[in-house]
């Protein structure tokens, strides 16, 4: 089957260099030119990836993604931007998004990023057709596929990140979970950077479960993570 992207850019010259390798590479693409256009396309004829600027007229990345994870949680997105401070890339995620590649990029660094996603999530992303992936922990349920957390308190929109690193430690639950198996597993590498960046969702998985007496999300400085329930 062709893969169905979404990709929203408005800058034309990378709009059509973008489009073609991707179309080359066997996708099927539609192409917005700002962010209402792209949300209106979406409602249209869903994909199954969104790859999306972030600077956009009428309406950027950050609320197009948002937009979109109100139709659809489970749908993969990749944001694609010039912006590269760690809060740029941190509110991506917070804002629905799974990956942040940074411009300048390599046409071939998109293509895998987009595999891996694809690979993660169901080949058809409609959600009528999705299958919900569970895993109980505590009084709380991480649901992978949604990624969605439903605590005794509150029910929480995860990122990818975060909903990778929840499922993680549930699998190691109880042991620990040292810091260079989410790094390589899930951002690739343990540079510098990407740990500072772990230690950032693993502080918002931490808040999400602050209230919950039956689960206790410990650090072990300089070694590691303990879910404990």
């Amino acid at each position: 089957m062709k893969y169905k992207v979404l990709y929203a850019e408005d800058e034309p010259t990378l709009a059509q260099i973008i489009s073609d390798g991707l179309m080359n590479s066997g996708y099927e693409v539609q192409v917005a030119t700002d962010g209402h256009q792209a949300l209106e396309f979406f409602k249209l004829d869903p994909p199954d990836i969104c790859v999306l600027d972030i600077m956009m007229p009428l309406k950027d990345g950050y609320s197009l993604a948002e937009d979109i994870r109100k139709q659809n949680g489970g749908i993969p997105i990749i944001f694609l931007s010039a912006k590269s401070m760690p809060e740029d890339v941190i509110k991506g995620f917070k804002s629905g998004g799974n990956d942040y590649l940074r411009k300048p990029f390599n046409m071939g660094e998109l293509l895998v990023r987009m595999e891996s996603l694809l690979g993660r999530f169901s080949a058809d992303q409609h959600p009528e057709q999705q299958q919900s992936i569970k895993h109980s922990f505590g009084n709380c349920v991480l649901d992978t596929v949604t990624q969605v957390l439903v605590t005794s308190q509150a029910t929480h929109t995860l990122s990818y990140k975060e909903t990778a690193l929840l499922k993680l430690l549930i699998q190691h639950r109880n042991t620990l979970l040292p810091r260079q198996v989410p790094l390589m597993e899930i951002w690739g590498d343990d540079s510098f950077y990407n740990a500072r960046s772990m230690d950032v969702f693993m502080s918002h998985l931490r808040k999400m479960l602050k209230d919950e007496s039956s689960v206790q999300l410990m650090s072990i400085r300089g070694a590691g993570y303990k879910l404990i329930y």
